[in-house]
């Protein structure tokens, strides 16, 4: 089974959903290749509006895959992954469509680190989600902590060092959500993007290169490499792999 699937929805919309629904749709190299390329054919005109959601119904993305990444322990091998993460993170941010992460399950760590590139995020009712790299005594690595902070400056630096899960309600008050939806993914994504997916390809991406001026005054890429440098450094401790070893033998 393919990890990752590239479809056109609807009119306007190209998706990119995570088919890992037995590893609650962690992300593994074969998933950032995926990324790689789903974003650069999102640069087609006919695309007006580029998703995100996790196969199935319990999660959108759980973050890195802790087996696979597991074995990168020192802190060059960990930058490789990271810094490879961030750069595609970035190109998300400041890809010139709108952009919308669905959240139709459990989002944690990278998991979230992904939502919060995208210009929008909706939840479906009873998801949780959170930034709890800090419980496996790391920081987020993948540039999330950088734009989190820049996006909810009111509320980052809380959901960041609390490293806890959030229920939808609370990520809608947060911030973090923008709408909380009942019905099928996909029809909710439609719903939301309605109006945006009726204007022209040019109108849309002219307002998203207003926004990427922005990132690019504040050094965006700059400050989500150094970043993925700080949790390298971090990676290579002890503490964090004891922290992941003992997750992965709780999973067990």
């Amino acid at each position: 089974m393919d990890s990752y699937i590239i479809s056109q929805e609807s009119i306007g919309i190209l998706c990119f959903t995570i088919n890992r629904p037995a590893k609650r749709n962690a992300i593994n190299f074969e998933i950032m290749a995926g990324l790689e390329k789903a974003i650069e054919m999102a640069s087609d005109p006919e695309v007006k509006v580029f998703a995100i959601i996790g196969a199935g119904d319990a999660a959108f993305c759980s973050g890195g895959d802790l087996v696979a990444f597991h074995q990168l322990k020192t802190e060059e091998q960990a930058y490789g992954m990271l810094s490879r993460m961030a750069e595609i993170l970035y190109k998300l941010l400041t890809l010139p469509k709108p952009t919308i992460a669905i959240l139709n399950g459990t989002a944690v760590g990278g998991g979230c680190e992904i939502a919060a590139a995208c210009d929008f995020r909706i939840g479906k009712a009873g998801i949780k989600a959170g930034f709890v790299q800090g419980n496996l005594a790391i920081t987020t690595g993948w540039g999330g902590g950088s734009i989190l902070l820049e996006k909810l400056p009111h509320a980052a630096m809380k959901m960041l060092m609390d490293a806890k899960i959030h229920t939808a309600e609370e990520l809608f008050e947060l911030g973090f959500l923008h709408d909380i939806y009942m019905e099928d993914p996909i029809d909710a994504c439609r719903m939301f993007m309605k109006e945006s997916l009726k204007k022209e390809t040019t109108v849309l991406a002219a307002y998203k290169s207003l926004m990427n001026k922005k990132w690019e005054l504040l050094a965006m890429r700059e400050r989500m490499a150094a970043e993925a440098k700080r949790c390298a450094v971090l990676w290579e401790d002890e503490a964090h792999h004891k922290k992941v070893d003992e997750f992965i033998s709780k999973k067990k």
